[in-house]
């Protein structure tokens, strides 16, 4: 039986348990979704929007499983890259996986950038480019402070943005909104609809981006083994439905065009429900975005740190400040690259990329734990272990994701 050639071997603190896990998880995927992304998703979906995001849920599922596995099989930082390594024997491979998963993480959190500044900008009126350059500035160096500061931070904006998501719930439950229609209607077998439907699936998956963020702070977790899989199974679950819920209020209180064509989208639903000022919306999105964003930036750093370690990238790039506990460096970096794409690339586009990488990536680690699993490499038994069937159905749909984008119209 070959052996596991992955060994954590971590100069990063161990200072997370399971709540502040989720909170991390949960605040990286709702930020990065429903406040900025529901414009587009309606724009493509429509009336239908909520099954786009139900579409996405349904494809990520199958992956999340397979993470959990792969995550306590080898509890290290840079985890796509590891499950490469492991999986397939190659240092070319295991880089390139890892480079892909770092591209990922900038461009996710430059799309979020721009849209926070969106939100910023609804309140005072500066250029979006000065505002997008003050939110990487700030949130990078929260990130450069330590990672217990960084994501006890990070849970409490997300407490706050989910409220915000909550109180959207709530207030249209209380003024009798029927977003039921819009929630339990499946759409027509029209192949414009179903196309359309698909396309917002692919920007909708972009939504769910940051469970898989769990795996690259794997090292820092108390007990990793078991808080891990368990955070990556609840932040999934609280999204989904979160997601599912807000989708169908959206779309329900506000004409489709009308979201797509607005910069704070969801500022307009709570209007719409609450019949409070949309400002007071605008300050939970600004939190929201923020959260993910300085997730993203923390997350991004430790995979430069992994492959540091690793030996794909400089050594430097992996050095951990004695006093902060923290990669400076590589954060630097990782902050240098938010604020350039964020300044280069409009939100669409960037959220479109960030979806058919990760749907790349998503496919590999399908990929690796089938290889793992068929060919028994490891020796030590994980503390999930799904059935073969989960990473097979992975695998397939996250390929019929990918293709689907190049398709639809």
């Amino acid at each position: 039986m070959p052996q596991d050639p992955i060994v954590p071997a971590s100069g990063l603190r161990r200072r997370l348990g399971l709540p502040l896990l989720v909170l991390y998880g949960t605040g990286v995927t709702v930020g990065a979704g429903i406040y900025v992304l529901i414009g587009a998703v309606a724009g493509h979906a429509g009336v239908h929007s909520s099954w786009a995001f139900a579409l996405a849920a349904f494809v990520m599922a199958f992956t999340a499983a397979s993470y959990a596995e792969l995550a306590t099989r080898y509890p290290v930082s840079a985890g796509e890259a590891a499950y490469v390594r492991a999986a397939f024997r190659s240092r070319l491979l295991s880089t390139a996986v890892g480079t892909l998963r770092l591209a990922i993480g900038i461009i996710a959190a430059a799309a979020v950038t721009l849209g926070g500044a969106g939100y910023i900008r609804q309140l005072i009126d500066v250029p979006a480019p000065l505002i997008a350059m003050a939110i990487v500035v700030a949130l990078g160096m929260v990130a450069s402070w330590g990672i217990l500061e960084s994501v006890m931070l990070a849970g409490l904006l997300t407490l706050i943005e989910t409220g915000g998501l909550l109180w959207i719930i709530v207030s249209a439950v209380h003024s009798g909104v029927a977003f039921g229609p819009a929630l339990l209607t499946p759409p027509p077998l029209d192949l414009g609809v179903l196309s359309g439907i698909t396309f917002a699936g692919l920007l909708a998956f972009f939504a769910f981006v940051g469970f898989e963020d769990l795996a690259n702070v794997v090292e820092e977790a108390k007990n990793p083994r078991r808080s891990i899989p368990w955070a990556m199974a609840l932040t999934l679950l609280i999204t989904s439905a979160l997601y599912v819920l807000i989708a169908a209020i959206a779309v329900t209180t506000v004409p489709p065009g009308v979201l797509s064509a607005s910069p704070a989208p969801l500022s307009l639903v709570f209007n719409a429900v609450a019949g409070i000022s949309p400002a007071t919306f605008n300050a939970i999105a600004i939190v929201s975005t923020l959260n993910t964003i300085l997730a993203q930036m923390t997350m991004t750093a430790r995979v430069v740190y992994g492959m540091a370690g690793q030996g794909d990238l400089p050594r430097i790039a992996g050095r951990v400040d004695p006093r902060t506990g923290t990669p400076l460096i590589a954060t630097g970096l990782v902050m240098l690259a938010v604020a350039i794409l964020a300044l280069a690339f409009p939100l669409e586009r960037l959220a479109e990329g960030t979806s058919l990488a990760t749907l790349t990536i998503f496919a590999i680690v399908n990929l690796c734990l089938l290889r793992i699993r068929i060919r028994r490499i490891g020796s030590d038994a994980p503390y999930v272990r799904v059935p073969l069937w989960i990473p097979a159905l992975g695998l397939i749909t996250c390929l019929l994701m990918i293709v689907s984008a190049f398709v639809a119209p």
